[in-house]
């Protein structure tokens, strides 16, 4: 057999049954990228003999003879980028770049008649993060980017460092590496919703050749702990096992089965013999919360952290401002109804997985996919009882996370295997292992009721919130906490009341996700407020607006209000007349086919630029002997963009250009303690200590050029490659030699502790048709508002907030993962799931507001998760507006709206 990959020969067989993506990795061309299994996704396409192809689905044999293309290949011998590549990075058309490899492959491969038709041309390929108009755009060749100037980066659309990689598929990801004699993991996992394991016969599995080790809950540490990461961790129920004797949910992995390849590996699981005592299950939160309900931990509260062990309450918030009883009885009109949301995927293309070793020096070291190395170095630690010097996280570029990733799902039974077997061990999981064994968005049922006098002000607003955890209560309780907090204090009223609930059942766990269940409680809120409006004869938008918090106010919810959050910068008021502007304008957007119903809706968001309790940062500038400069961030890079914004933030201060700024991240080696890429802190926490380590280098520079210049330091400044003064310069490769010699170090520290916080608003307005006939729904115009105070970067903060509302859309629309009567995931695969696709998205027209934040660095603030939560309750209103049907429950599928208005008589 002969394969020419990107003019090299390949003579190696195949083994039976291999496809063409795995034979290819397994030789070094990572830029083939696997995210579905299934040719669902394209991360995986390739040129065969120019026509492209999804190489999972293609056997390795039938390329024998033919010349393969890889995203490595496409640039020519000489090293010039092909046409492409060039219009991806001159337009940044990526964000985490994961996906990048196969969009680059498929539009390689267009010609004319395909590249007028984009929807079809990219039928076969997904983004979960751009939200496809950079996608667009790099492929018309739309260029985004701006040239660097020195100390001049804040507020430019400055690129990507990582981006030349990114397109040419060097960048490397988890698994993009190649590590001698490692040995493959996989897992069994339980085919019960509840049950307690009485034997387990590992000996079948163990004679199966290459099986080195299959791990049980016999051979895990006893102590429990929590998956989600937290700087405190107490904030978490300890509720699990790396491996346990019970299972709580189908899907919970039972054993370990490592062995030289994934093939042998399989086989092991499936000659693991498991004896069973199968338990009552339950499935739904209000039957979990009632007497006689299957309990799903049955341990000691105080120790535990769970709130309610008996009555499956991981965590519950109860408060009361005023007499909400009074305030509906002095109200005017009253609305009243429940409001449901369901489980969604993160669906991050690269999926959870691990790969770790025993280094030179004896050290545990994890390569991973993780928003949380520092934090998982922490947890690994104190599960095995090792020193910190001892365990070393590195966080590759990570191919998407959205929250999902801030859990340590993988990296414990991994450092299992490899504290046992002293060889480097590998776990990736399938994609249908990412929908079963990794967690979901809490779906939450919120009874809202809001009262108003007939002038338009509120006088009441009561919630009863219950969150599904799922099995394991990481981050329950504070999603839940969370949910009622921002939602309810955007609004002022007198009289508030929330009971709130994070209910366990035996299902796949829910997690962190995008918004933080903010999201799903907005829903509720804004879909009731805009029915009261109506109610009131009231247009919508402008009786929230009557009631929307002001600047200075403070922000008071039931729970009490957080001494540490302030509106720093107020933007809301802008935020609002963006929408106005666009209500006005009658005749933009696209227009509606005969006969369909239209209609408009807004909703409003306000969001924490942080979590409550501090959030860790630390930063290391230095000046190296080339004159250039090292930037050390913790911070982990998964698309957010921070890598870009720490380099313009440091540039700005210390007089250069980002390309002669080097980051290195999300390496526990790297830098001190950092808590995370999560709670949208990439900017406003870890780019404050970056800023703060930069202003800090800028001085010892200044300092000690003015000092061997024997100059005013006033009379100094910091340009590109020197000090310089108006009798002259000094170089910074000079000024790092003489510094050196007298043994000044040019390097310096910069710490944030996350508090204060300050608040970022969002507003969300869209246009819509509906057809009566069908329950099909087209949007015709989409605009979002952002307050997201000094924006570092225009170009990738406008991306962040396309791609919140496309994920947001595919929640509201038509994701969902489905449970059956068992409490099995159902939609195991991208094909039953339904991800946004290209044709889906429309372009969503962002609009950043002038404010300037009194906390965050430079004046910045927070804008990745907050675009989230507008998207569902301002379509639910556009679709109310449209139809006069209120729809309670998402997603709005089209078979869902169509029995609405069949039942309600709509034509």
């Amino acid at each position: 057999m002969r394969i020419d990959v990107n003019g090299r020969h390949h003579e190696e067989e195949p083994r039976p049954g291999q496809c063409l993506r795995t034979y290819l990795r397994e030789r070094g061309w990572f830029g083939v990228k696997k995210g579905c299994d299934a040719g669902d996704c394209g991360a995986c396409t390739v040129h065969v003999d120019g026509r492209p192809v999804h190489s999972c689905l293609y056997p390795a044999f039938r390329a024998d003879g033919a010349a393969v293309t890889t995203v490595e290949g496409l640039a020519s011998p000489e090293g010039d980028l092909h046409p492409v590549q060039q219009r991806f990075l001159d337009a940044q058309g990526f964000q985490c770049g994961f996906c990048t490899a196969g969009f680059l492959m498929t539009t390689a491969a267009l010609d004319e008649d395909k590249l007028a038709d984009l929807p079809r041309a990219f039928k076969g390929n997904l983004c979960r993060c751009t939200g496809y108009r950079a996608i667009e755009d790099a492929v018309r060749g739309v260029r985004n980017v701006e040239a660097p100037a020195p100390g001049e980066a804040v507020g430019r659309n400055l690129p990507a460092p990582a981006g030349p990689q990114v397109v040419t598929g060097t960048a490397r990801y988890t698994f993009d590496i190649t590590v001698p004699g490692m040995l493959h993991m996989k897992l069994l996992r339980s085919p019960h919703a509840h049950a307690r394991i009485t034997a387990i016969d590992t000996s079948a599995a163990l004679r199966v050749p290459g099986v080195h080790a299959v791990l049980t809950h016999h051979d895990a540490p006893g102590r429990h702990f929590s998956t989600a990461r937290h700087e405190h961790p107490e904030e978490d129920p300890d509720d699990t096992r790396v491996l346990d004797d019970t299972v709580r949910y189908i899907g919970q992995r039972v054993a370990a089965v490592v062995a030289d390849s994934e093939a042998a590996a399989e086989e092991g699981c499936r000659r693991v013999e498991v004896t069973y005592e199968v338990l009552p299950a339950v499935l739904d939160p209000e039957e979990a919360m009632r007497p006689g309900a299957p309990v799903v931990h049955d341990k000691d509260a105080a120790t535990a952290r769970i709130a309610r062990p008996r009555d499956n309450v991981v965590g519950e918030a109860h408060g009361e401002i005023g007499d909400v009883e009074a305030g509906f009885a002095a109200a005017d009109a009253v609305h009243e109804a429940t409001y449901r949301t369901q489980r969604a995927q993160h669906a991050s293309l690269e999926t959870h997985g691990a790969v770790a070793w025993i280094d030179e020096d004896g050290r545990l070291t994890v390569r991973t996919s993780s928003q949380t190395p520092f934090l998982t170095r922490r947890a690994l630690c104190a599960l095995y009882d090792l020193p910190p010097e001892q365990v070393r996280v590195v966080a590759g570029r990570v191919g998407g996370g959205f929250g999902g990733k801030q859990e340590m799902l993988v990296e414990d039974i991994v450092a299992l295997a490899v504290l046992r077997l002293r060889r480097p061990v590998k776990l990736e999981y399938t994609r249908a292992e990412q929908f079963h064994g990794a967690t979901t968005r809490h779906p939450f049922t919120v009874h809202v009721k809001a009262g108003a006098r007939r002038d338009g002000t509120l006088t009441a607003l009561r919630l009863r919130v219950v969150a599904d955890t799922g099995a394991y209560g990481n981050h329950g309780p504070a999603v839940m906490f969370h949910s009622v907090g921002e939602s309810l204090a955007v609004y002022r009223a007198p009289h508030k009341k929330v009971d709130a609930y994070s209910v366990y059942t035996h299902t796949v766990p829910a997690g962190a996700f995008r918004g933080y269940g903010l999201g799903q409680v907005m829903f509720a809120v804004e879909s009731a407020l805009d029915e009261l409006a109506r109610l009131l004869g009231i247009d919508p938008l402008e009786f929230k607006a009557r009631n929307i918090i002001g600047p200075g106010e403070a922000m008071v919810t039931p729970g009490g209000h957080e001494e540490d959050l302030h509106i720093a910068s107020y933007g809301l008021d802008q935020c609002v007349a963006v929408v106005r502007r666009a209500q006005a304008e009658t005749g933009a957007g696209q227009p509606a086919p005969d006969g369909w119903l239209v209609g408009e809706g807004t909703a409003l968001a306000m969001i924490a630029t942080g979590p409550p309790g501090g959030h860790l940062a630390d930063a290391r500038a230095r000046l190296l002997p080339d004159g250039t400069f090292d930037l050390a961030v913790g911070t982990a890079e998964f698309g957010n963009g921070t890598t870009t914004v720490h380099r313009q933030i440091a540039a700005g201060e210390l007089g250069t250009t980002v390309e002669r700024i080097t980051v290195r991240q999300s390496d526990t080696d790297v830098v001190r303690h950092d808590t995370g890429a999560f709670a949208s802190t990439g900017t406003v926490v870890a780019g404050k200590a970056t800023l703060r380590a930069a202003r800090a280098l800028a001085d010892v520079l200044l300092d000690f050029a003015a000092a061997q210049l024997r100059v005013p330091r006033a009379d100094c400044r910091l340009t590109e490659e020197a000090v310089v003064h108006p009798g002259g310069r000094l170089p910074l490769k000079e000024l790092y030699e003489s510094a050196r010699a007298v043994g000044v170090e040019c390097a310096a520290d910069g710490h944030f502790g996350g508090t204060p916080r300050s608040v970022a608003f969002n507003a969300q307005w869209f246009k819509v048709a509906v057809d009566p006939g069908t329950g099909e729904i087209r949007i015709l115009r989409s605009v979002h508002a952002a307050d997201a105070g000094q924006v570092m970067n225009p170009m990738q903060c406008r991306g962040q907030v396309e791609g919140g509302v496309a994920q947001a859309l595919g929640a509201t629309l038509f994701e969902n993962v489905r449970i059956d009567g068992r409490g099995a995931v159902e939609t195991a695969a991208f094909r039953r799931y339904r991800l946004p696709q290209y044709a889906d998205v429309p372009r969503t027209e962002v609009h950043f507001m002038e404010t300037a934040d009194t906390i965050g660095p430079l004046g910045a603030k927070s804008m990745s998760e907050s675009p989230f939560n507008p998207v569902a309750p301002a379509f639910a209103n556009a679709l109310r507006d449209a139809t006069g049907v209120r729809f309670t429950e998402l997603p709005l599928t089209r078979d869902r709206v169509w029995l609405a208005l069949h039942h309600r008589g709509v034509r």
